[in-house]
């Protein structure tokens, strides 16, 4: 029989989720409205600003996948983050060779900012399934 979810970890999981998002759109407007038009006339800046709408979506969308791991500690809980994150990179970089969606054209850097956000959210994962391990074993000793 399955373990039943608590309406507590399910309000949690959705909630930081909805703020991921919330975040997201934050993120991509200031983006758009005040770093654009005040770093467009340097050629690193308008790269930086450019790809950054991919780069953040794919960090934010992969950590979707990452706080109900974290929380919930499914046993293929590794193999959910890594699938997740290379389904979001793979999503944005076709989005960006077919110009389905918001990308109107074609950008290496926007590529590359898919792949690099996808890979932090990987190694977000790590980083703090890391530490919760530590502080588990930590508490276990003191015991």
């Amino acid at each position: 029989m399955k373990p039943r979810i608590e309406k507590k970890i399910v309000f949690k999981i959705i909630g930081i989720n909805l703020t991921l998002f919330l975040l997201l759109v934050l993120l991509i407007y200031i983006n758009k409205t005040v770093f654009r038009p005040t770093f467009n006339e340097n050629y690193l800046a308008q790269i930086l600003t450019g790809s950054f709408p991919n780069f953040i979506a794919a960090f934010l969308i992969s950590l979707c996948a990452v706080n109900p791991v974290l929380i919930r500690k499914p046993r293929l809980g590794r193999l959910i983050v890594y699938l997740g994150s290379l389904f979001t990179m793979l999503a944005l970089i076709l989005d960006e060779l077919e110009s389905i969606g918001a990308s109107r054209q074609y950008d290496i850097n926007d590529i590359a900012g898919s792949v690099l956000g996808s890979l932090l959210a990987i190694l977000t994962y790590e980083y703090l399934n890391h530490r919760q391990k530590r502080k588990r074993e930590n508490k276990s000793d003191e015991k």
